[in-house]
């Protein structure tokens, strides 16, 4: 390396921004933090994205903590998925101890034990959270035929079924009501319905089903339906600082599709909502995505670029995204390339797939007076190798860092705080309630129904109509004739209905399949 002078100059000058800046930390030079080469990441650069990332162990987590914190002091809104629930304590003043203020000390951070304005949310209300719900009218058939992986085929006939369902009147709440529209599509009834639009094919219905099917399985039955969330719930402030909202995410590793689409559809809805703002001198709202690779394992093409395409445009309506993750490989090259902010922490070579990953990440950074490759490599916890943009769109030097330490509380808040918290939010009472209207399952039942009664009811008249003209035979008393509830209710129309209908109760009672309330 160059001299220790040079080192850092070098940082205190490439790191001296004219405006609002969130703090990293302090330069290290051999094992040495220089508290008066500060290392940072200028606010009004947050919305060109960026990228924690590094082994489990090294404190990701705690850098992502650590910049909520900042923002959220500077007035911008955080939503953050906390994946294992270790964010929870951001809500807490932090805990002081002689170690703590040790380190803080020597990289030149006054720490102050601080809460910030924390709202929890849960998918469905399947953990402890505010519920998040959306429709599946409002995801579209693009977006969900991406996140089921369907074929251009199937993706356009999918698109076919929301056209019928909106000409239609069948309001699409969950997937309950996108199966009853597929099943009656592919009924006697239903097919003349789309013949002029060339009709749906039982085999594509029958993928989409089985499609469906295994999306529910992962817990996406529980998160369709209403009262909607409205993405608005995020940009709040309180007390003049940002919200943050963290979405606890309960063994996501095993459901990455519901991950995937929920985190997709709350940036398109956000795009969709928010004015065009350009470059501002903060950003309205900056996501954090931490296990970042859950959100593009098994990803297909189209859902890969539908990111890539939102990560790049959200920019402009004020909106900054982190990505949270191991190493940089778990990130498409195409959304990699718009991460303008890197913090690195550090990343182990025990394997062949390691050391591949170490080359590779090695790759991605600036050139350095560093051996990055060996750095990386010794790196403790709680520090990092950075580079971000500057305010002139330039990458920074990178800079071995001491992190500061988070002045919230570095560890789960208790289980009763979360509650406490989460009943005493007044967007609780907006959401808990689950709403049930009537939609294209109880439209289409209705349907289902009222026609086995027609039919029975012309079976009946019939019936009389024959017994009227024929004499009564001699012998022993005719049978009593059903009353016309009697032959509805033994039609075979009506027990398939039943039957159905019992499914759905039974499976929402023992929670396979929850049905709304």
């Amino acid at each position: 390396m160059t001299e220790t002078g040079d080192v850092v100059e070098t940082v205190k000058q490439g790191y001296a921004f004219e405006g609002a800046a969130i703090e990293l930390g302090a330069l290290l030079v051999d094992g040495e933090p220089k508290p008066e080469a500060a290392v940072r990441i200028p606010l009004s650069m947050v919305n060109r994205h960026g990228l924690v990332a590094g082994a489990t162990g090294t404190g990701k987590t705690k850098t992502l903590q650590l910049m909520a914190e900042q923002l959220s002091a500077a007035g911008v809104a955080v939503f953050a998925a906390d994946i294992k629930g270790d964010l929870s304590g951001i809500s807490q003043p932090g805990a002081s101890n002689e170690k703590l203020l040790a380190r803080t000390k020597t990289i030149g951070q006054e720490w102050t034990a601080t809460g910030f304005p924390t709202e929890f949310y849960a998918l469905g209300g399947q953990g402890t959270g505010i519920p998040i719900r959306a429709t599946v009218t409002s995801f579209g058939p693009v977006l969900l035929s991406k996140v089921l992986g369907l074929n251009d085929v199937q993706e356009s006939s999918l698109g076919l079924i929301f056209h019928y369902a909106d000409k239609q009147g069948l309001t699409l709440l969950d997937l309950k009501d996108l199966r009853a529209v597929i099943t009656h599509l592919t009924s006697d009834d239903g097919k003349a319905d789309l013949k002029e639009l060339g009709g749906l094919s039982a085999a594509t219905a029958g993928v989409i089903l089985r499609s469906l099917i295994g999306f529910a399985d992962q817990g996406a039955e529980a998160f369709f339906g209403e009262p909607e969330f409205d993405t608005a719930d995020l940009l709040q402030q309180r007390d003049g600082k940002g919200l943050i909202s963290l979405l606890e995410l309960p063994n996501m590793q095993d459901r990455p599709a519901l991950f995937s689409t929920f985190l997709m559809w709350l940036l398109a809805d956000l795009f969709h909502d928010l004015p065009e703002v350009g470059d501002v001198d903060k950003p309205k709202l900056v996501f954090f995505f931490d296990e970042a690779h859950l959100l593009f394992n098994d990803a297909s093409k189209a859902f890969l670029d539908s990111i890539a395409q939102t990560v790049r445009l959200i920019r402009s309506k004020g909106v900054g995204v982190f990505f949270v993750t191991q190493t940089p490989k778990d990130v498409p090259d195409d959304v990699l390339a718009q991460l303008g902010s890197r913090v690195q922490h550090q990343l182990r070579a025990h394997t062949p797939n390691d050391a591949k990953a170490l080359k590779a990440t090695v790759s991605t950074f600036p050139n350095s007076a560093y051996d990055l490759g060996e750095v990386l490599t010794q790196l403790g916890i709680g520090e990092a190798i950075v580079t971000v943009m500057n305010e002139k769109g330039a990458p920074t030097p990178v800079a071995w860092t001491r992190l500061r330490a988070p002045l919230s509380l570095m560890a789960p808040a208790a289980a009763e705080q979360l509650t406490a918290s989460v009943q005493a939010s007044p967007n609780n009472a907006k959401y808990a309630q689950v709403l049930d209207r009537e939609s294209a399952y109880e439209i289409l039942a209705k349907k289902v129904q009222a026609g086995a009664e027609q039919a029975q009811a012309e079976e009946q008249a019939k019936q009389q109509q024959q017994q009227q003209e024929q004499p009564a035979p001699r012998g022993r008393a005719p049978k009593p004739e059903k009353s016309m509830v009697e032959q509805v209710i033994g039609s075979s129309a009506f027990k398939q209905f039943a039957r159905t209908a019992g499914r759905e109760i039974v499976r929402g009672l023992f929670g396979a399949a929850r049905r709304r309330r």
